[in-house]
């Protein structure tokens, strides 16, 4: 594996940042996770979009263009020779001192590229579904640390995460602040009823998420009902169905939440047909390498 750092790329076992970077520090920085599908980097100008947005809401001045960091994800995928891949984007404030001020960060902020495969979940989820579980854990604030941001600090994510895992889970759901269902721990959530869509609306503590737009999207054109609208555990408990979408998760189903089983405790048949034309929407959108 070769690793780019600031416009290099290095070995795996060489790929270093200075310890008094802020991004190591304080998880001040801002990362995209991006795959790609056949030598097809799936989506890849909505995550660098997205990136920059995260970027300029912490003010963070990245020092490539969205052009030139298109360029540096395809080198990066041609160097390591790679047809299938997940790449991780990140940019950290650079080195700083031990204080939390940004302004002693001085020169330019640190960009990483790194690809490699990944598998979120067992191959065995995807057929028959998985099952989840609620934790105490809430969504970070909007007001605090907004959602959207996608942030190296991804604490709030990880507590949650070892919730799930301390009761046997693979993953788990977040309420926000007022008790609604915001998202996973990685994920964003999809339940179905009489055949039509519902996913938590983006102000709500959830992450714009780029395959939760595809899933939008494809089920739009499909003249697939869609509503973005606050949902409780009940109606998830009620659900006809359920799935989470991410893109290291891509489309997974999931058949219980807290016990109760969801429709008739298999993936079903809406959310079957939403994997298959996602997976063909990978085969034709992105930027070639």
């Amino acid at each position: 594996m070769k690793v780019y750092i600031n416009g290099k790329f290095y070995e795996k076992k060489d790929a270093k940042i200075s310890v008094f970077d802020h991004g190591f520090l304080y998880g001040d920085g801002v990362f995209e996770g991006v795959r790609s599908y056949n030598r097809l980097v799936f989506k890849l100008k909505e995550h660098i979009d997205r990136l920059f947005e995260s970027a300029q809401s912490i003010c963070l001045e990245i020092p490539l263009t969205k052009e030139r960091l298109v360029k540096a994800v395809r080198d990066t995928l041609r160097v390591n020779k790679l047809d299938n891949a997940y790449i991780r984007l990140i940019v950290s404030r650079g080195e700083g001192d031990l204080g939390l001020d940004p302004r002693k960060c001085k020169g330019n902020a640190s960009v990483v590229i790194i690809a490699d495969r990944i598998a979120l979940y067992p191959q065995k989820l995807y057929k028959e579904g998985m099952e989840i579980i609620t934790v105490p854990t809430i969504r970070n604030l909007p007001e605090a640390l907004n959602p959207q941001i996608k942030s190296l600090n991804y604490l709030n994510n990880i507590l949650a995460k070892i919730e799930a895992i301390n009761c046997g889970y693979e993953e788990a759901i977040m309420l926000d602040s007022l008790g609604y269902v915001a998202e996973c721990t990685g994920d964003n959530i999809f339940i179905v009823k009489r055949n039509e869509l519902y996913t938590p609306p983006q102000c709500m503590g959830t992450l714009r998420g780029i395959t939760r737009d595809t899933i939008l999207e494809i089920a739009s054109k499909k003249g697939i009902g869609v509503h973005e609208h606050v949902i409780t555990r009940h109606e998830v408990y009620i659900a006809d169905e359920c799935f989470l979408t991410g893109t290291a998760a891509e489309v997974i189903p999931v058949v219980k939440v807290d016990g109760r089983k969801i429709g008739s405790g298999k993936p079903g048949s809406l959310t079957l047909r939403l994997i298959r034309e996602f997976r063909k929407s990978t085969k034709r959108e992105g930027i070639r390498y």
